[in-house]
């Protein structure tokens, strides 16, 4: 019995098989998929690795080389200079942020839209301004201030009314 569990163990330790082709044909029945050529016209369908783990950049597309080095020094001294509002939110901070109704420095109006809802209330000027209502038990609770700069959050804050 215990060597049966050391080889179960050590079984399920090793890598799994490599991977195999797929083959595509297309009769006059429809379309079918196998491990072995179906016929004449099987074509060979390449199935990319969806393991987890890996590279993140192995979708990536390739980048574009650019032709003058000195360009992408101006760009980093213009970023450096004025910061951006808008920030890169990985998707899954995203996703989390938008499940627990929270909006964050950097969103830009879709995520808000997407967090919160249409607001009740919009001041386009002196800065874009979007103002919320909680209620608690048909009672205003508190308001929420959402100003935006260059289309993207700036800054959120809460107050009592």
């Amino acid at each position: 019995m215990v060597r049966l569990m050391t080889l179960l163990w050590v079984l399920m330790a090793l890598p799994p098989a490599a991977d195999a082709e797929v083959f595509r044909c297309t009769t006059d029945t429809g379309t079918s998929f196998a491990d072995q050529p179906c016929g004449e016209n099987a074509e060979v369908v390449t199935i990319r690795d969806n393991r987890i783990g890996g590279n993140f950049g192995d979708n990536l597309p390739p980048e574009t080389e650019t032709a003058d080095p000195d360009d992408t020094t101006d760009r980093q001294t213009a970023r450096e200079e004025s910061p951006d509002t808008c920030r890169f939110i990985n998707s899954t901070q995203l996703r989390t942020y938008l499940t627990r109704n929270q909006v964050v420095k950097g969103m830009t109006k879709d995520h808000v839209l997407r967090a919160f809802g249409r607001p009740p209330e919009t001041y386009p000027t002196p800065q874009e301004t979007w103002v919320y209502q909680t209620k608690y038990f048909g009672a205003l609770y508190e308001l929420t201030y959402v100003y935006f700069k260059d289309g993207c959050v700036e800054q959120v804050v809460y107050r009592q009314p």
